[in-house]
């Protein structure tokens, strides 16, 4: 599948994804690509953050692929078992906190963690990185196997954001293409 054949849903972080990370670069170039936006980016609220993307599910008009990166990445995972079954054909998750990274980020609802640990009922890929100071590669790829997803090592990219030199982030884009072909 390509990335037309789906309404990709990006789901940023803490602060939301200012213009120089992959994922807003990601909404601009590609045509389906949209943020679910926060109405809160600086204090997230479990509730309001997983009702959005709840919402978004809803009014996609194609199969939807999940784009989350950090503290997106629990909320969507809160949010998967309420989602219309089917809708979501794949997420595509980088850069998840630990629960203790989680729990380290100012004003998060405390409801964030614990995360869930079933599998999710969609395919899904974890993009992990050896040198993220939000959660260590062995927590994330635990997390990873829990959800029933494949993991990726990144290597050592830091959390995967502008910050740590991943503006464009045209090793991401791949790897969702290769994720995509196996969907």
């Amino acid at each position: 599948m390509r990335t037309s054949d789906f309404d990709i849903l990006l789901i940023p972080g803490l602060g939301g994804s200012g213009p120089d990370h992959w994922q807003s670069r990601w909404a601009s170039k590609l045509s389906t690509a949209r943020v679910v936006e926060q109405a809160d980016w600086h204090n997230p609220s479990l509730s309001a953050w997983t009702q959005r993307i709840i919402d978004a599910v809803e009014q996609a008009q194609r199969p939807v692929l999940l784009v989350a990166h950090s503290l997106g990445v629990p909320a969507v995972i809160h949010a998967a078992p309420k989602l219309k079954a089917g809708a979501v054909r794949g997420a595509f998750l980088v850069a998840p906190p630990s629960e203790m990274g989680a729990a380290k980020l100012p004003k998060i609802d405390p409801a964030f963690a614990p995360f869930p640990r079933e599998p999710l009922p969609f395919p899904s890929l974890v993009v992990a990185s050896r040198n993220d100071h939000h959660g260590s590669y062995n927590e994330i790829e635990e997390l990873g196997f829990a959800w029933g997803s494949h993991c990726l090592d990144a290597g050592e990219a830091g959390h995967i954001n502008s910050e740590s030199g991943h503006g464009p982030w045209p090793e991401g884009l791949m790897s969702l293409a290769g994720f995509l072909k196996k969907l």
